[in-house]
């Protein structure tokens, strides 16, 4: 079968002098229905130990940002953080609007804007956030910079600028920074592609519980890039990941098991990781399970099925399906 996609690089997975008009910015962006009062969220908490709250939920994230959670998860624990303080989306949004003094709370309100939380998504003023939060030294502001220069959102791609906050990440030790810096390495992202370095950086992502360093550590034996291959090792580390609960992890041990990757060919067992990957959301594993209602490995042919994941993963952005769905419906 020719449409199982097999790709072991999460890619979506990416200061300046540039001035910023924050404040006057939003107060012309679109509010969801809510007056601007703290009154309410000060009968939840108390205003003078909101920053304690929020400096926590920032230390938290990070944490999850260095184990290498992808961005559904992190963003349902900030989510599942504020119901716990029974912290209002829009009245922290305010909150956070009218108490711009430190980088954690500029940090958030940004991230409150690129993930439309209290508000809808203003990826300009994310940047613009960001961008002050990270001059200020905050590294998680460092660390989305990078993936907004990376990926042109709320400013133009520079992959140079993405290269150079990756290290500075990386040379303090985050292992989010390490497993960024390794991935330009691999693919000449602001530098020249250094494989070795590449493998390397993953490796020391690894050891320090990165989850999508393991992940390309895996993807390094798989493909032999800067070390020699290694299906055995690569199978293990992609198993590693599963057992951790990772999407993308379950869906490339599901990928060795499909093509036999340091293991037999299994198609019942590969099937049952796809499976298990996209009830997770996860839209790679959501086309690679259609293609096997297509064609009927593993399971039964069932075209309707394979319609509704390709749908599924289309929706979530997946060009392979949005492509497929095209050819099949035009």
């Amino acid at each position: 079968m020719n449409n199982i996609n097999t790709q072991n690089i999460n890619n979506d997975t990416f200061c300046t002098e540039l001035s910023s008009q924050i404040i006057q910015n939003f107060y012309k962006v679109n509010i969801l229905e809510i007056e601007p009062t703290t009154q309410n969220i000060e009968k939840n908490v108390l205003e003078d130990d909101l920053s304690i709250v929020i400096d926590n939920l920032i230390d938290l994230y990070l944490q999850k940002t260095n184990k290498g959670k992808d961005d559904k998860t992190k963003k349902q624990f900030v989510l599942d953080y504020f119901n716990d303080h029974n912290i209002n989306l829009q009245e922290i949004y305010y909150w956070l609007l009218n108490n711009q003094t430190y980088s954690n709370s500029i940090y958030l309100l940004g991230y409150l804007n690129n993930n439309g939380i209290g508000i809808d998504i203003n990826e300009q003023n994310a940047f613009e956030l960001y961008l002050k939060a990270a001059e200020l030294g905050n590294y998680l502001a460092q660390f989305e910079l990078s993936n907004m220069y990376f990926r042109g959102k709320g400013v133009g791609k520079d992959y140079d600028k993405a290269f150079e906050l990756c290290k500075k990440l990386s040379e303090r030790e985050y292992s989010c920074g390490m497993h960024r810096l390794g991935y330009c390495y691999e693919y000449g992202v602001g530098t020249d592609i250094n494989e070795q370095k590449a493998f390397e950086l993953y490796q020391k992502a690894a050891d320090l519980g990165n989850a999508k360093g393991i992940n390309n550590l895996g993807h390094c034996y798989e493909k032999g890039i800067g070390t020699e291959v290694n299906e055995k090792k690569a199978f293990d580390l992609y198993h590693k990941i599963a057992d951790l609960g990772e999407s993308f992890g379950i869906n490339h041990l599901g990928n060795c098991y499909f093509s036999g990757i340091g293991i037999s060919v299994n198609y019942q067992k590969a099937f049952e990781l796809y499976q298990k990957a996209a009830s997770f959301e996860y839209d790679i594993a959501q086309h690679n399970l259609t293609s096997m209602y297509e064609s009927g490995y593993g399971i039964e042919k069932d075209i309707d099925k394979a319609i509704y994941w390709y749908k599924k993963s289309a929706e979530q952005g997946y060009e392979n399906a949005i492509n497929k769905l095209n050819d099949l419906f035009g």
